[in-house]
C-alpha cells in the first residue's frame, strides 16, 4: 500500500472437559448385541465394535508458544532469536506466541516481526509488567512502516526504557489490553510512511503520538493526550481523546461504544491455564481492568481442544461435537472442510496468529444461528482452489436475536494472496443478527506472490445480512468489486478504512453498469436506518491511472441512513474520486494527496 511523506513530525499528520461420543448411541443401548448379549440369530455373527475414543481436552500448548517467567534465563537472547527469524518474513510460515507469567521483568527489549504475538498471562496487564519496550519499526523495510502486518501485543505493563514507547505498525496489530507507563509513538524512525491501526482496553499514561500515521482506531481506553493527525483519528469509549473536530484536525470522537465485548485471553491461575471471558458492556468507556479484575468468567484450559498443526478439520469439528472448545496454537491448519461451530457460547481462540487454509474450495469457518459464539485471533488465508466465502457467522436467512449474548469477531484477518494465488467470491458473509465485528483486515493483496486482476481473484470483502451488526475497526482492501455490502438493518459502523483495488487494468474493468467503479462502502436501497462514523477510501490505480471512481459510499438517500466524518483520497493522483458519498462531496484531484471530505450525510 504507497503512502506518502509527510513534511515534519509538527505538521503531519462450563462444558465439561470432555464429552464422550458415545452418548449419541444412546438411542440404540437396549439393543442385545450393544449389552454384550447375543440372541439365538446372531450370536456366531456378533463382534465386537470399535467406537469412537473421546478427544482430550487442555494438554501442552507445542514448540511455538514459549514462557517465560522472571527467572528464566536468556529471555532477551530467545525473543531476538525470534525476531531475527520473523523481522521480514511477510509471507512466512514461522508462527509464534511468547508469553510472559505474572512478575517483572527488567532490561527487555521484545522486538516483533511477522506473526509474533506477545501477552502477560495475568488477569491484569499490571501482573505482569516490563520494564522495558515492545517494540515495532520499521528498519527492514527503509523506515516504511506500511507493511508491518500480522503482530500484536496484549495484557502487560510497559516502563518504556526511554519514557516513550514504539509501536509502528500498519493492519492486523492490534494493542490490546496494554499499560504504557509512559508515552506511545506510532511511527518508526524517521517518521517515514505509517497506515495503521487499532488501540483497545488499553491505558496510556503518557500522550500518543501518531505523527505519520494517516488512520487509527482507539476504542474503550484512557490516554494521557493525543499528538496529531493526519487523515482519519477515530476514538469511542476513550478518556482523554481529543474533542470532536473532523475535518481540521480529523478527529472523530464518541464519547461511548455502543456495545462491546473484549477480546478472550489466556491466564494462570496459580499453575493452571484457564482462558477468561470478558463480559458484554454497553455504552462502554474506558477499559475493563482499571479498578481491579476484570468482570466475566472463564474456563479452564481442559474444557479447550488444543490444536496443533497438521490435525484434521475432521478432528476439530469432533472435538466441537464432543463439546469442547478450540485453542488453536501456533501454526498453519489446512482444511479439507468447514470448521462448524453449532453450539452456542463456544470459543474458538487463535494464538500466535493461528492460520486456516482451505485447500478444496470449501468455507474455511461456519456457525449456526447461536448465542454468544467468539471467534478470535487467527488468520484465515485463501486457498488456490475459489472458496465461494472464507467465514461465514449463521447460516443464510438467521434471524434469531442476539441481543444479550452476540457473537463476537475480533482480530480475526482474512487474507485472499501474498503468500501464494488463493481466490475467494466473498469473504466474509455476517448473517446473525447483533454480531460485533471488533478489528479485522479483510485484504486481497496487492503485492506478494499470486497476485493479479484475476490471479487472485476477490470480488467481495464483507457481505452483512444480519440485522443489529456493529463493526468497530473494520479494515477491508483491494476488493475486485465492492470492498463492504451492507444489507441489514440498523447497522452501525465506527471507523472504516479502505483502498480501492490498485490493480485494475481499465475504467472497464471496474465499470458497475452506468456507475464509474464499485463503492468501497455500499448500503442496500432495501436499508432505512444505518450509521456510519469516520469513514475513508483511498483509490490508487497505478496500472491505470486515468481509472475514475464515481464515489467512495453508496447509500439510499433517506434520513434514517446516516454518515459523519467521511474522506475520500487519490493517492499522488492514480485515479481519481467525482464524490465522496453519492453525488455529494467534491472530487479530488492533481496530485496533492488532499482528502476530500463531508462532514454529515445527508
Amino acid at each position: 500500500m504507497p503512502h506518502f511523506p509527510m513534511d515534519s513530525p509538527d505538521s503531519v499528520r462450563s462444558l465439561p472437559a470432555r464429552r464422550s461420543v458415545l452418548g449419541a448411541m444412546a438411542a440404540t443401548a437396549a439393543s442385545p448385541a450393544l449389552l454384550g448379549m447375543s440372541s439365538p440369530a446372531s450370536a456366531a455373527s456378533a463382534a465386537p465394535v470399535a467406537q469412537p475414543r473421546a478427544l482430550p481436552g487442555g494438554g501442552d500448548l507445542g514448540p511455538n508458544v514459549i514462557v517465560f517467567d522472571p527467572s528464566t534465563s536468556g529471555i532477551q537472547a530467545k525473543l531476538d532469536e525470534v525476531f531475527r527469524q520473523q523481522e521480514s518474513a511477510q509471507f512466512g510460515t514461522g508462527r509464534y506466541a511468547l508469553l510472559f507469567k505474572p512478575g517483572t521483568y527488567n532490561g527487555l527489549n521484545a522486538q516483533l516481526g511477522f506473526y509474533t504475538s506477545i501477552a502477560g498471562l495475568g488477569l491484569s496487564p499490571d501482573d505482569t509488567a516490563i520494564n522495558g519496550d515492545v517494540t515495532v519499526d520499521a528498519g527492514w523495510f527503509n523506515g516504511n512502516a506500511t507493511q508491518n502486518f500480522w503482530r500484536s501485543a496484549e495484557n502487560l505493563a510497559l516502563t518504556p526504557v526511554s519514557g516513550t514507547n514504539r509501536w509502528a505498525v500498519a493492519q492486523a496489530a492490534p494493542f490490546r489490553r496494554m499499560h504504557v507507563r509512559g508515552g506511545l509513538n506510532l511511527a518508526p524512525t524517521g517518521y517515514g510512511w505509517a497506515s495503521g491501526g487499532y488501540i483497545a482496553d488499553s491505558r496510556i499514561d503518557g500522550s500518543v503520538g501518531p505523527y505519520s500515521q494517516q488512520q487509527w482506531y482507539t476504542r474503550d481506553s484512557s490516554v494521557g493526550g493525543w499528538a496529531n493527525a493526519v487523515w482519519n483519528m477515530v476514538f469511542s469509549g476513550v478518556q482523554g481523546a481529543p474533542a470532536q473536530s473532523f475535518p481540521n484536525p480529523p478527529y472523530t470522537t464518541l464519547d461511548t461504544t455502543p456495545v462491546s465485548r473484549e477480546k478472550p485471553f489466556l491466564y494462570l491461575n496459580g499453575s493452571e491455564y484457564r482462558v477468561f471471558l470478558p463480559e458484554r458492556r454497553t455504552n462502554a468507556r474506558g477499559t475493563t481492568w482499571g479498578s481491579g479484575t476484570p468482570r466475566g468468567t472463564s474456563l479452564p484450559l481442559t474444557q479447550f481442544y488444543v490444536a496443533r498443526p497438521g490435525v484434521s478439520a475432521a478432528t476439530l469439528n469432533a472435538a466441537l461435537t464432543q463439546g469442547l472448545h478450540l485453542l488453536l496454537t501456533p501454526g498453519i491448519y489446512h482444511l479439507d472442510q468447514p470448521i462448524q461451530v453449532d453450539r452456542a457460547g463456544t470459543v474458538v481462540l487463535g494464538l500466535g496468529y493461528a492460520t486456516l487454509i482451505p485447500d478444496n474450495g470449501v468455507t474455511a469457518l461456519r456457525t449456526a444461528d447461536v448465542d454468544g459464539v467468539r471467534l478470535a485471533g487467527f488468520l484465515i488465508d485463501a486457498g488456490p482452489m475459489n472458496s465461494s466465502t472464507l467465514l461465514e457467522v449463521g447460516p443464510t436467512g438467521a434471524s434469531a436475536s442476539h441481543s444479550a449474548n452476540p457473537t463476537t469477531v475480533q482480530d480475526v484477518f482474512i487474507r485472499i494472496g501474498g503468500a501464494g494465488a488463493g481466490k475467494a467470491t466473498t469473504s466474509v458473509v455476517i448473517n446473525s443478527r447483533h454480531t460485533i465485528i471488533d478489528h479485522t483486515w479483510v485484504w486481497r493483496a496487492d503485492h506478494g506472490t499470486g497476485v493479479g486482476w484475476e490471479t487472485n481473484r476477490a470480488d467481495y470483502g464483507i457481505r452483512v445480512n444480519g440485522d443489529d451488526v456493529l463493526a468497530t475497526g473494520l479494515f477491508v482492501e483491494h476488493f475486485n468489486k465492492y470492498d463492504v455490502q451492507w444489507y441489514g438493518q440498523r447497522g452501525r459502523t465506527i471507523f472504516f478504512q479502505n483502498e480501492k483495488a490498485y490493480d485494475a487494468p481499465n475504467q472497464a474493468a471496474i465499470q458497475n453498469g452506468n456507475v464509474k467503479g464499485y463503492a468501497a462502502y455500499k448500503v442496500a436501497d432495501s436499508v432505512t436506518t444505518h450509521e456510519g462514523w469516520g469513514l475513508g477510501s483511498y483509490c490508487y490505480y497505478n496500472v491505470d491511472p486515468t481509472i475514475v471512481q464515481h464515489n467512495g459510499f453508496a447509500a439510499p438517500n433517506t434520513p434514517g441512513v446516516k454518515f459523519h466524518d467521511l474522506l475520500v483520497v487519490s493517492l499522488g493522483g492514480q485515479g481519481q474520486y467525482e464524490h465522496v458519498v453519492n453525488e455529494t462531496g467534491a472530487p479530488t484531484s492533481g496530485t496533492s494527496t488532499v482528502p476530500s471530505t463531508v462532514v454529515s450525510y445527508p
